[in-house]
């Protein structure tokens, strides 16, 4: 954005921005370009988003269950964490030479339409649900999204009831998810691993089928954050010899 945008944008007076941005860019969290003296983010955001998901330590104990998940089923594989009310991307994988599905790395979704976010949602009361859909909205964001809080705690209900989370073209037209809630260890909220694919390829059966692989992988990744000393993983899980 160019100065005049960012000054109507903030609405401050433009020599007060022009000094707060002269601030950020010395500490490298914003950037001018040389060609038309337009703003953007710096790479030190980069620097400090990196340092924050280092702390989980996903690379080394959550990263190798999501490949090797990807391996299983053929299908994208994300990590999301519940944050403000959102679903946070932290991590994912998808199979080689497939068409990529998923947004990048800290990208957010809804977490009334995705199956991810209805799985983190299971973990609260429904009183604090109603009280998140309330301050955040639910937009929809196609034709089967969610509209109502009562239809929405009633999906929860069910997922509740039956341990996973589904989601149908409620997010994004032509793809369906599958996903498992569990407790990522150095976050304070619930997370999620969720199984992305088309509506073409990922049918009812395959779906089903890859909440085995997923609930191996739930499993195997709450015991390696319990005890990350240990090396064995069941069913091959995370190594790459596969």
């Amino acid at each position: 954005m160019s100065l005049g945008e960012l000054t109507t944008a903030v609405g401050l007076h433009k020599s007060t921005v022009h000094r707060l941005l002269m601030v950020l860019e010395a500490h490298r969290l914003v950037e001018k370009s040389p060609i038309n003296g337009h703003y953007r983010l710096g790479l030190k955001l980069f620097e400090l988003g990196g340092a924050s998901i280092s702390r989980l330590n996903l690379g080394e104990r959550i990263r190798p269950q999501l490949e090797w998940l990807t391996h299983q089923t053929g299908e994208s594989v994300y990590l999301g964490l519940f944050d403000r009310g959102e679903v946070l991307c932290l991590d994912f994988t998808e199979p080689p030479r497939a068409p990529s599905i998923l947004r990048p790395l800290g990208s957010r979704f809804s977490a009334h339409c995705t199956a991810a976010g209805k799985a983190v949602l299971s973990h609260f009361p429904d009183e604090v649900i109603s009280r998140i859909l309330r301050r955040h909205g639910m937009a929809p964001a196609t034709l089967n999204s969610i509209r109502t809080e009562a239809e929405f705690l009633a999906e929860v209900a069910l997922t509740r009831q039956r341990g996973y989370a589904l989601s149908d073209e409620e997010f994004v037209e032509g793809l369906r998810s599958i996903a498992l809630p569990f407790r990522l260890a150095d976050a304070n909220s619930p997370a999620a691993i969720a199984v992305v694919g088309p509506t073409s390829r990922f049918t009812d059966e395959k779906r089903l089928a890859a909440l085995e692989a997923l609930r191996i992988v739930v499993e195997e990744t709450t015991r390696v954050q319990d005890n990350s000393k240990t090396d064995s993983r069941p069913n091959g899980v995370g190594r790459k010899n596969y």
